[in-house]
């Protein structure tokens, strides 16, 4: 399988790309892509770097793994493509931004490119999935390269804001540097977290503009 990812993260990322448990884990995704059906396309893959450029960055969304329905995963988490229902996790992050923001209107579409090209890493922690099978490739070493990636942009980079919703992203984001960036924590969106009193009300958007603004970054418009 051939690696599309732009040169300025193919560079960041270099010593993970070259590392040998990436090219055994791409000779495994050949295989799983040739003998079933996987999402997002292989094209799509790294699209959470590709839409997202480095030097623009100032806030990453870790999720779990894409959506395992025909035609939803576009490689961006909590991401669907347009035209595809909305699911109930995004449909509770939309609701806590119109609250948040005191925005009316509720976005029509689940796709979440324009957050992405305005800065935002939307990053799953494992990047592939078989049809119909959530977290299927947990076999593959994706959770040691989405490590590695959070890892370095907390070493490498300065004020970014990390949006940790849930157990497994609080797990994964525990060693990110907190002295140099915002890291903010809440509950799953999912509606059974959302109904236990853990996710609305965590005012994370808000936060993170008012954050971004005084380092003096754009905010991300929400909606």
């Amino acid at each position: 399988m051939k690696i599309n990812l732009t040169q300025d993260w193919t560079t960041f990322l270099s010593h993970q790309l070259n590392a040998p448990y990436f090219d055994e884990m791409l000779v495994e995704l050949d295989h799983e892509y040739a003998n079933g059906r996987c999402f997002p396309p292989q094209d799509l893959i790294f699209s959470a770097f590709n839409n997202c450029s480095l030097e623009d960055l100032k806030v990453v969304i870790i999720g779990q793994d894409p959506y395992h329905g025909e035609g939803e995963a576009n490689g961006l988490s909590f991401s669907v493509n347009d035209g595809v229902r909305i699911p109930p996790s995004l449909r509770n992050i939309n609701r806590e931004i119109c609250e948040d923001l005191s925005h009316i209107f509720e976005p029509t579409s689940g796709n979440l490119k324009h957050w992405a090209e305005q800065g935002v890493l939307l990053l799953n922690a494992g990047l592939t999935v078989r049809k119909d099978q959530p977290n299927s490739h947990k076999h593959l070493k994706w959770s040691v390269f989405t490590d590695a990636v959070i890892a370095k942009i907390s070493e490498e980079k300065e004020g970014v804001v990390f949006l940790l919703w849930g157990a497994f992203a609080h797990k994964k984001g525990l060693k990110i540097d907190r002295s140099k960036h915002l890291v903010l924590e809440s509950g799953h969106p999912s509606p059974m977290s959302a109904n236990q009193g853990k996710w609305f009300g965590n005012k994370h958007f808000s936060k993170a503009n008012t954050y971004l603004e005084s380092q003096g970054k754009a905010g991300i418009k929400w909606v």
